[in-house]
């Protein structure tokens, strides 16, 4: 038997923790922007770009999302100088008149929409409505930008193509450049892109590492966001998701790797989490070049989800990832982006917030403005703030 004093000293063991390791994040409320040496005039800032092929005179992206978007949003939007994307795999392309479902499913109580999505989804999708949707889009005066998941994006994604998308984003909760699965054939990305005849986007991931491989096998933009929207629990019910300034930033450190060894620029898109003008601004100050909104534009009139939303996850019968949210309808669409503002939180005139911050920060280009300076500023929300929050 050991005598204690032969015993090795807990001392001299080296323990090594998970915890120990853990890596800081942040996300919106975490951060500010620092003002610099100059400032410019907010009419002299420039918010236009080509995004995948497609004029943008504003970085604004109404989200694939049923209560976002429709055709008449998609219009709306285009004619403000942004981009809508329709889910396809939505009410939109199930149902011939979907205002019917669309109201069915705004006006149920609580505890019994789940159960309604679930019905309401479990109707087959028509390919002889996708091509009407696409035609619908063009009427309105839109490029037609169009998403479904991967599953669904071998078969849809020539489809589409052929009858006259503009773009394609193959969009999944989590994407990755490798997926493993033993029940059927996944979706090979490059031989995807390779053969589709429009740009194909891909979303969404948080990692640098997954984007920069994304960025090889072709993907024409990469979105950033896991579970950061207003309508989805996927940070609840999986665990899982990265607060989005340190996602955007590292995703953005791949596009701006993958650029100086290839020449070609990939866009980086955030992708919820965004509801204020301040956000919109971190977010390009982190290193997206263009941004996805939810829930902020489902208070537009123009939007068919009648004041709610709801991710698009939440039709699953088995494990909903997102939740109907009440939003309510606030204005019209050129009201919440353009303004002009009718309150003073932030929510409305979002870019109009967003070339002002960019004006304060000498910013006269989204390049530009990826290249101020954040700090980590938890308190700047509350500083000085007492007598707002009061009541």
């Amino acid at each position: 038997m050991l005598d204690q004093t032969d015993r090795p000293s807990a001392s001299r063991r080296v323990f090594r923790s998970k915890v120990d390791a853990i890596r800081p994040t942040y996300g919106f409320e975490d951060v500010s922007l620092a003002p610099g040496t100059d400032t410019i005039e907010p009419a002299d800032v420039e918010l236009n770009q080509e995004f995948c092929g497609i004029p943008l005179a504003i970085p604004i992206l109404a989200a694939a999302m049923d209560a976002v978007v429709d055709s008449r949003m998609a219009g709306a939007l285009a004619s403000l100088g942004g981009l809508a994307i329709l889910n396809l795999e939505g009410v939109q392309t199930r149902y011939e008149n979907p205002d019917e479902i669309l109201g069915r499913i705004a006006a149920a109580v609580d505890d019994e929409v789940q159960d309604l999505l679930a019905t309401a989804y479990a109707e087959p999708v028509r390919d002889e409505l996708i091509a009407r949707r696409i035609d619908e889009i063009h009427a309105a005066g839109s490029k037609a930008a169009v998403a479904a998941t991967p599953g669904a994006a071998r078969r849809l994604g020539p489809f589409c193509a052929e009858h006259g998308a503009d773009l394609f984003l193959v969009q999944s909760q989590v994407s990755s450049a490798r997926h493993l699965a033993s029940g059927y054939d996944p979706l090979s990305l490059e031989e995807f892109t390779r053969f589709m005849p429009i740009p194909v986007a891909v979303g969404n991931t948080t990692n640098s590492e997954a984007a920069y491989a994304l960025m090889e096998q072709g993907a024409a933009a990469v979105f950033v966001g896991v579970g950061p929207g207003a309508a989805c629990t996927t940070r609840e019910v999986l665990g899982i998701g990265v607060p989005q300034v340190t996602a955007i930033s590292d995703v953005a450190a791949a596009r701006d790797a993958y650029h100086a060894e290839t020449g070609r620029y990939v866009p980086v898109v955030a992708d919820g989490g965004m509801r204020r003008g301040g956000e919109l601004a971190k977010a390009i100050a982190a290193g997206a070049d263009v941004l996805m909104v939810g829930s902020p534009l489902a208070r537009a009139e123009e939007a068919p989800g009648r004041g709610m939303n709801w991710g698009m996850a939440s039709p699953s019968p088995t494990l909903p990832r997102g939740t109907r949210i009440k939003v309510g309808t606030v204005g019209s669409l050129e009201r919440i982006l353009l303004g002009p503002a009718h309150i003073s939180d932030g929510t409305e005139n979002l870019v109009g917030a967003l070339r002002q911050s960019m004006a304060a920060l000498g910013a006269r280009t989204i390049h530009d403005m990826q290249r101020v300076e954040i700090v980590f500023a938890p308190a700047v929300a509350t500083e000085g703030k007492s007598w707002q929050r009061r009541g």
